[in-house]
């Protein structure tokens, strides 16, 4: 599947978010719960997330041109850190009507209805949560992972709200309901905390996991024991996309022709580690002084 295909799992969170919002705010309203009210608070943010998800998705799948020739990938860490920006000001505001409610509590109506309503909008979320977390695994998308992660939280909170309202409505604690709303809010923002963390991360260049610099380790190995050297091996993630450069160290008698087949077959072993990776090599003489002057970003001077 190409990434501009990546597109129509937006669109399948869009379509959850506008279903939730309108079963969490019908449940809200029946009750009077402050605590499914924050429920449907974060079904807002989720549907304002699918939207710049589905924006940013739409500009990372376009080609690499003349300005970007390392393609678009990077605009989905917008995506990402937008929806984590945006969890946390939902937090805000989950905290500010919880705390106004516990300052003048208010008994509960409806309450079977309301959370049967509830349960309906959780089970939609889980559903395409597990779709998104799924292609985000598949094509390593930051965007559709975050609002997976984002569609769970949804789901584990609106199990708490619906946990708590019930039993408000066993025990009359009317403080209760408040205070699971405040719990709410907390636990969204260590998620939005999270996915705001992993965007900056990724907006930095930072390298691939320490599983795939092994992988790459491991696939450079077997050059090693034919006496080829590497170094200034560096990797980023960009979204998507992976790069991995290196230089290779070979011995200065060997022929052009040579030196080349052994970089294809290192770029060919590197992609095998890493699937779609893009490989860059530098061949360079063991045996020069000069070529150990460059392992720097800066190469030192002479």
């Amino acid at each position: 599947m190409s990434r501009t295909s990546l597109v129509k799992f937006a669109w399948l969170s869009m379509a959850a978010a506008v279903a939730t919002i309108a079963l969490k705010a019908a449940a809200w309203w029946l009750t009077g719960s402050v605590g499914l009210l924050s429920d449907a608070l974060e079904s807002f943010v989720n549907l304002a997330a699918a939207v710049v998800t589905l924006a940013m998705l739409s500009i990372a799948a376009r080609p690499p041109d003349e300005e970007h020739a390392y393609g678009y990938s990077k605009a989905e860490y917008f995506a990402s850190g937008f929806e984590g920006t945006l969890i946390l000001v939902a937090a805000a505001l989950i905290a500010m009507a919880a705390i106004e409610r516990l300052l003048s509590p208010r008994p509960l109506e409806h309450v079977g209805v309301g959370l049967a309503i509830s349960i309906v909008a959780s089970a939609v979320n889980f559903g395409a949560a597990r779709v998104l977390a799924r292609a985000g695994r598949d094509y390593r998308s930051i965007a559709l992972e975050a609002d997976a992660k984002h569609l769970m939280t949804d789901v584990w909170t609106s199990v708490g709200v619906v946990a708590g309202v019930a039993l408000v409505a066993l025990s009359g604690w009317l403080w209760l309901d408040p205070t699971i709303a405040l719990a709410v809010a907390a636990q969204i923002v260590w998620t939005g905390v999270g996915i705001v963390r992993r965007s900056v991360h990724g907006l930095l260049d930072r390298a691939l996991p320490e599983a795939e610099r092994r992988a790459i380790e491991s696939a450079l190995d077997p050059f090693r024991a034919q006496g080829i050297e590497f170094h200034a091996l560096r990797t980023r993630a960009a979204a998507g996309r992976s790069f991995v450069s290196m230089h290779v160290l070979v011995p200065g008698a060997w022929s052009v022709q040579r030196g080349h087949e052994a970089v294809e077959e290192i770029e060919s072993g590197v992609r095998g580690a890493i699937p779609g990776a893009t490989v860059f090599t530098h061949l360079e003489p063991l045996e020069d002084p000069a070529s150990y002057r460059d392992e720097s970003l800066d190469r030192a001077s002479p």
